[in-house]
């Protein structure tokens, strides 16, 4: 279990997020929870998110009290296939709808014609589950918010996912549109739309603050593409006029890590930023102040440590391998089975399953975990004892609990 949370400070209008898991634990329990997920054919992974995210929760603490995760996975597995259920009949009737149309994503095209129409009919399918795919996110969002529970009260969400379906499709197709550049629109008018719908207690929050100030958060990203930019052109002219061939296989490839670190920041820096500008009942505010740098730094640590560690692993069982190999006649006949043979092949199976499990273990142990911590320290609640007149709501029945984000694949975030 994880220690008992300490508030840091003893400024009775201020509270600093604190987290005490510890990233042993959270490892052996994700490696438990994920060989239990195997045997059982993927069944136990309802179970085993919500044993993660109850460990997680209990180790997260504001003003000295502890989050509590109040889900089950019982709920969890029915909202999946409920969720299923839905999206087979819905996308049945879409490839109904597209064969009337002489459009089929299965047959294998006789013509050019055929294989236009084919790809017509994938791009239809493809863009009929999108509505479905944010209508999930929102719906998992709430499913977490009305499962969560802080000084005894619950948070919430209201009903609006397919609001925030519709939105998420026209910010994207602005986004796509201006290459880009309306990307700080689409991040904060739809984290405005989540945010005010959003419910402690009986207090809502409010998202304040404007879209235009996130522009200041994309520089790195700015900064990676003119790079890469230039190192496109001066390759062009390298080509036609010689010279520049020098900043070109320079600029490219800086060009692309810069704007990979570019992401990360904006990512980073626009959390940041709209967690500084969220209120909550008109008296509660909140400050956070992550660091882009801290977050990279685990990446690429946590990183080399799982690489390390899958390589030993790969080592050990490839040995093991080897040796059970160097036994056999491999010029037998292939209808032969020798005594050797079965472990030979169930050797390196079972090394494949585990090694998987234990990165997955290791990555949620050695990067999610400390950036999630490092996010949590940096967050502090400005004008805490404001919240004593915050009362309890009444209780979400979690609607499909994520059933429609698992069924998706968009159920691994926490």
């Amino acid at each position: 279990m994880p220690e008992q949370i300490s508030e840091p400070t003893s400024e009775p209008n201020y509270a600093h997020g604190v987290y005490s898991g510890d990233g042993k634990a959270l490892f052996w329990l994700a490696l438990r929870t994920g060989l239990l997920t195997v045997l059982t054919l993927g069944i136990y992974r309802f179970w085993a998110k919500t044993r993660i995210r109850r460990y997680i929760w209990s180790s997260t603490g504001i003003g000295g009290a502890r989050f509590e995760y109040t889900g089950t996975g019982l709920e969890k597995f029915l909202g999946f296939l409920m969720a299923v259920v839905i999206l087979a009949v819905y996308l049945g009737l879409i490839q109904i709808v597209l064969f009337w149309f002489g459009m089929t994503i299965f047959a294998t095209p006789q013509s050019p014609e055929a294989a236009l129409m084919q790809t017509v009919g994938a791009s239809a399918s493809g863009l009929a589950v999108l509505p479905l795919i944010f209508f999930a996110v929102y719906r998992a969002r709430r499913y977490r918010m009305a499962r969560t529970r802080w000084r005894g009260i619950r948070f919430g969400m209201d009903k609006a996912a397919w609001g925030y379906a519709l939105r998420a499709m026209g910010y994207w197709l602005l986004t796509i549109l201006s290459l880009g550049l309306l990307l700080p629109l689409m991040t904060f008018r739809l984290e405005r739309y989540m945010t005010d719908r959003t419910w402690f207690g009986d207090a809502r929050f409010r998202q304040d603050g404007r879209w235009t100030a996130l522009y200041g958060k994309m520089k790195h990203l700015f900064i990676g593409l003119a790079l890469i930019v230039v190192g496109i052109v001066s390759g062009t002219l390298a080509s036609m006029h010689g010279g520049l061939i020098a900043l070109a296989v320079i600029s490219v490839p800086v060009g692309l890590v810069w704007f990979v670190i570019g992401v990360i920041s904006y990512r980073v820096q626009s959390f940041a930023y709209l967690a500084r500008h969220k209120m909550l009942m008109d008296r509660v505010a909140f400050h956070a102040h992550p660091a882009t740098k801290t977050v990279i730094l685990t990446y690429i640590v946590g990183s080399i440590v799982l690489a390390i560690g899958l390589s030993v692993a790969t080592g050990i069982f490839g040995g093991i391998t080897a040796a059970l190999l160097s036994g056999l006649d491999l010029g037998a006949s292939s209808g032969q089975v020798q005594p050797g043979m079965i472990p030979a092949i169930v050797v390196p199976v079972l090394g494949y399953i585990l090694t998987l499990v234990a990165a997955q273990a290791g990555a949620l142990a050695a990067i999610t975990q400390p950036i999630l911590k490092h996010y949590v320290e940096t967050i502090t609640v400005i004008n805490l004892p404001a919240l004593d007149r915050v009362h309890q709501r009444a209780a979400d029945p979690g609607a499909d609990a994520e059933g429609f984000a698992d069924a998706l694949d968009l159920g691994g975030a926490l």
